[in-house]
């Protein structure tokens, strides 16, 4: 397929935060007057997979601007037009009510639903990590925690499951550069399943499995590395925690030695930085990368991976 040659306004283009995105970094590239093979992604985690799997070839924006928290996204018809204008829509279908809709009333002909691409589950109420546990059923918990958690990026296995997937999206939908969007997906594949090992050695042995969070991002990477995920609060990073759900977490803080309590960069620490003080416990930030700022520890998804890793490791009580 040859992709078509196109001029963004300059207004969508900044909406859209190009410059930040681009794959490439030529001015023409961040003005989208490109003829490349033109991705447009929901936000980070998604960006940064078409970045590294499209190479030169692609011309990747974020609909989500960096610090932008991605729950909150409202599409501007800029955007949408965006989208329609793009050879491909990659997105993660359940994290962001508004994308969802806008890529399905597009005529887009390549829409790649990440959910789609490796197995989703369900991690429960409460903000327990493991399948099939129910946990407590306390009130405030937001409607979302009853369905899939959509926070897979976080468990660079299945990450690496999607990142195959897309690979052959990309290769089916821009065939001329199959040879090198198969070469860049491997090379991807490769950096995630060595993020994999350092996960699965340097968690192996700590003093404690459970750690707390603002809100329940880290269900998968808990289930993945034999870890207990005990949130705040729900999927929903700004919902209020119940006081029951504050006195439970108190107690458990001290039966099962936990020392920290995680909050993140794109939202309010305010009840994490409570929860720690009147609980005697420390804080600490454990990035769920849906996005990239100047307060993120690292440049990247993997340089944040590896600063939440060594996190978890003093959190913990790595040994």
């Amino acid at each position: 397929m040859n992709v078509r040659r196109r001029l963004i306004p300059a207004a969508a283009a900044a909406s859209l935060g190009l410059g930040a995105l681009t794959a490439c970094s030529s001015d023409s590239a961040a003005t989208g007057n490109t003829d490349k093979f033109d991705v447009v992604a929901s936000f980070y985690p998604m960006a940064y997979l078409a970045q590294q799997i499209g190479g030169d070839h692609a011309n990747v924006t974020s609909l989500t601007e960096p610090g932008q928290e991605p729950h909150d996204l409202e599409i501007s018809t800029k955007q949408r037009a965006q989208l329609e204008e793009a050879d491909a829509a990659l997105y993660l279908k359940g994290l962001q009510p508004a994308v969802d809709e806008a890529v399905g009333q597009t005529g887009i002909k390549t829409k790649i639903d990440a959910a789609t691409l490796t197995h989703l589950e369900d991690h429960g109420t409460g903000g327990h990590s493991h399948e099939g546990e129910e946990g407590h059923s306390e009130e405030g918990h937001s409607e979302e925690e009853h369905g899939r958690d959509p926070h897979v990026w976080l468990d660079p296995v299945k990450y690496a499951e999607i990142a195959q997937g897309v690979g052959k999206a990309f290769e089916k939908a821009d065939p001329d550069h199959a040879a090198d969007y198969k070469k860049n997906t491997e090379a991807l594949v490769t950096k995630l399943n060595g993020l994999n090992s350092d996960f699965e050695n340097g968690l192996k042995d700590t003093k404690t499995k459970v750690f707390f969070t603002n809100h329940a991002a880290f269900g998968y990477l808990a289930e993945r590395y034999g870890l207990t995920q005990e949130a705040i609060s729900g999927i929903d990073p700004e919902s209020e925690p119940s006081g029951a759900r504050v006195r439970e977490l108190q107690q458990e803080a001290k039966a099962d030695g936990v020392t920290t309590v995680f909050y993140e960069t794109l939202v309010s620490d305010k009840t994490a930085k409570t929860l720690a003080r009147d609980a005697n416990l420390k804080t600490d930030v454990l990035d769920p990368l849906e996005g990239i700022t100047d307060k993120s520890r690292g440049d990247d998804y993997v340089q944040v991976m590896e600063s939440n890793l060594k996190a978890l490791q003093k959190a913990l009580g790595a040994k």
